[in-house]
C-alpha cells in the first residue's frame, strides 16, 4: 500500500482512498484490502472497518464510503494488505449548525517539471486546517523539458493514455511533500486543464495535436476517477457539486473546462454571442440556483479561471472570454441580493484579491473605495510550482494593472505558495503565503497578505497580519 488519503468530507461521512501496488511483474486480478478509522492515532477508539477488494480494471486503487461518523470530529485510518500497512491518515468530518470558525487551504496548479512541493509540505505542518480545496491542475500532461526542467517526470513523454495518466498520477504521489499533506488533511479537489491537456474543452482543445480527443478525455477522467478520493458520481464525467460546512459555508465547486464550454475564441461575434456557454446551461441552472437559494453565511465558489475582468488583455481562456456568462451570474447576485458570496480562482499561478463587478471601469456605479456598486469578491490563488510572470516582467506589467484595474485591491504575479481561509459568521479572511524557492529540496515561508471581507459588505480590507491559528489542534 504505498499512500492513502481523504476527500469531501460531509458530517457524517468522508471518502478514505488507498492504491495497492502489486509487486513488479506481477497483475493479481483481485487484492483484498481492510480499512479501519478510529477517533485516535493508536486506534483504540474504532469506530468502523471493513475489507474491500480492488482490481485492475480500476489500477488497484480503493475508495470508501465511511459513514456513521460525528460531526466536526477528527478521525484517524488506515489499510491493510498482505503483510503491508500503509502510513496512519488523518482527517476531519464536516462540522453541524453552529460552526463558529472554520480554516480552508486554497492550492492549485503543481507542476512537478518546475520543482519541489514546499506549499504541501507546509500545509502538511497546518494541523489546524478543516480540509485543503483543489482547485486543479493537479498534475500536468507534458514531457520531461517541455515544461519546466528542475523534475523529470513518469513516463517521460507527454501522457496520452490511460496507462499514461495512471503513471503520472502513480509518480505525482510517490513526492513524499504531496503524501504528507494528503496525509494530514482531508482534500477538496476539482480538475482544471492539465488533468487532461492545455486549455481543455469538452470538443476541440487547440493543444490536442494528436490521436482521438474523445478517447484521450475518458482516460483522463477515469484516472482521475480513480487516483483523486472523490466521491463517485452518477456520470464520472461529473464534478461539480455543493458541500455544506454547518451553517457557516456552502461551497460551490463548478467545472468551466469539460462539461459543456464553448470553444475558445477571440472573434468579436462569438465571444460576445449572448448565448455563449462556459457551464453550460444545466450546470449554470444548477450554480445559480444554489448560490440564490443557500442558507449559508458565506457561499464560495471553487473553480478554475479568473472571473474578474482585466481591461488591459483578453484572456479568452477565462471568464472574460465567456462575458454573457458572467452576466448572467452577475444579474443573479444583483437581482436576488444575495450577500457574502466569495469566488475562489486558480489556473494562472498569480495571487490576486478583487472586488467583482459588473463596471469595474465605471466611477458612476463602481466606487473602490467604498464598495459601492460590488456584487461579490474573488481571490486568485498562486501556484504550488507552476511558473507566474519573471521578475522583469512583472515590474513592467505591475503599473498598467493598478492604473486600469480599481477593483483589483492586491495582486502578486511571481511568487509561488498557497491562501489560508480563515472564515467566521463576521468576516472572511484570505491570508497568502509564498514559499522562498521551488528549485532547491528545502524552503522557507513568509506572509505575502491578508484581506478581509465582512458579513454582508463585498468591500475588500487590508489585514496587517493572518488570523491566528487556533490555540489547539488535534494531533
Amino acid at each position: 500500500v504505498c499512500s492513502s488519503d481523504v476527500d469531501d468530507p460531509l458530517p457524517d461521512a468522508v471518502i478514505l482512498w488507498t492504491r495497492v501496488t502489486p509487486p513488479a511483474g506481477m497483475s493479481p486480478a483481485m487484492v483484498e484490502v481492510s480499512w479501519e478509522i478510529a477517533r485516535d492515532a493508536a486506534f483504540t477508539m474504532r469506530v468502523g472497518g471493513a475489507m474491500v477488494t480492488t482490481t485492475p480494471a480500476r489500477d488497484y486503487t480503493v475508495k470508501v464510503d465511511a459513514t456513521g461518523l460525528e460531526a466536526g470530529v477528527t478521525y484517524f485510518y488506515r489499510f491493510r494488505s498482505g503483510e503491508f500497512t500503509s502510513p496512519i491518515g488523518r482527517t476531519r468530518t464536516a462540522p453541524a449548525a453552529g460552526v463558529t470558525r472554520m480554516r480552508l487551504a486554497v492550492v492549485s496548479c503543481s507542476s512537478y517539471a518546475h520543482g519541489y512541493f514546499h506549499a504541501y509540505e507546509k500545509l502538511a505542518a497546518r494541523l489546524d486546517l478543516d480540509a485543503v480545496v483543489h482547485l486543479g491542475d493537479y498534475i500536468y500532461e507534458y514531457a520531461n523539458r517541455a515544461y519546466g526542467g528542475v523534475r523529470e517526470y513518469d513516463p517521460p513523454t507527454q501522457i496520452f493514455t490511460l496507462s499514461d495518466y495512471r503513471r503520472r498520477y502513480a509518480h505525482y504521489r510517490r513526492d513524499r511533500m504531496l503524501r504528507a499533506a494528503h496525509q494530514q488533511h482531508p482534500f477538496i479537489p476539482i480538475w482544471d486543464d492539465h488533468e487532461s491537456v492545455n486549455n481543455a474543452n469538452p470538443t476541440n482543445p487547440e493543444d490536442h495535436t494528436m490521436g482521438d480527443w474523445a478517447a484521450r478525455k475518458a482516460a483522463a477522467i477515469q484516472a482521475y476517477n480513480e487516483w483523486m478520493p472523490i466521491r463517485s458520481q452518477t456520470n464520472p464525467g461529473q464534478i461539480w457539486r455543493k458541500l455544506s460546512f454547518g451553517d457557516l459555508i456552502d461551497l460551490v465547486l463548478l467545472d468551466t473546462r469539460l462539461w459543456q464550454r464553448a470553444v475558445q475564441t477571440s472573434v468579436p461575434a462569438e465571444l460576445n454571442s449572448p448565448d455563449r456557454q462556459l457551464l453550460g446551461a444545466d450546470q449554470e441552472a444548477w450554480f445559480h440556483q444554489q448560490v440564490s437559494t443557500s442558507r449559508a453565511r458565506w457561499k464560495l465558489v471553487g473553480q478554475q479561471v479568473m472571473m474578474g475582468q482585466l481591461p488591459q488583455v483578453l484572456n479568452n481562456d477565462q471568464w472574460d472570454g465567456y462575458p454573457a456568462a458572467r452576466s448572467r451570474f452577475f444579474n443573479v447576485l444583483r437581482t436576488m441580493m444575495v450577500p457574502n458570496v466569495v469566488v475562489l480562482t486558480g489556473d494562472i499561478h498569480t495571487s490576486w484579491a478583487m472586488e467583482l463587478t459588473e463596471t469595474p471601469t465605471n466611477a458612476m456605479t463602481y466606487d473602490p473605495m467604498t464598495g459601492r456598486g460590488a456584487l461579490a469578491t474573488e481571490f486568485v490563488v498562486p501556484a504550488i510550482t507552476s511558473p507566474g510572470f519573471t521578475t522583469g516582467l512583472a515590474a513592467i506589467v505591475s503599473p498598467l494593472i493598478m492604473r486600469e484595474s480599481r477593483h483589483v485591491k492586491y495582486f502578486e504575479l511571481v511568487k509561488r505558495g498557497y491562501v489560508i481561509l480563515d472564515v467566521t459568521p463576521d468576516r472572511l479572511q484570505a491570508a497568502f503565503f509564498y514559499v522562498d524557492d521551488i528549485t532547491q529540496p528545502a524552503s522557507g515561508e513568509m506572509f505575502g497578505a491578508a484581506w478581509s471581507v465582512r458579513n454582508g459588505a463585498p468591500l475588500l480590507v487590508r489585514d496587517m497580519a493572518a488570523a491566528p491559528a487556533p490555540a489547539m489542534a488535534p494531533p
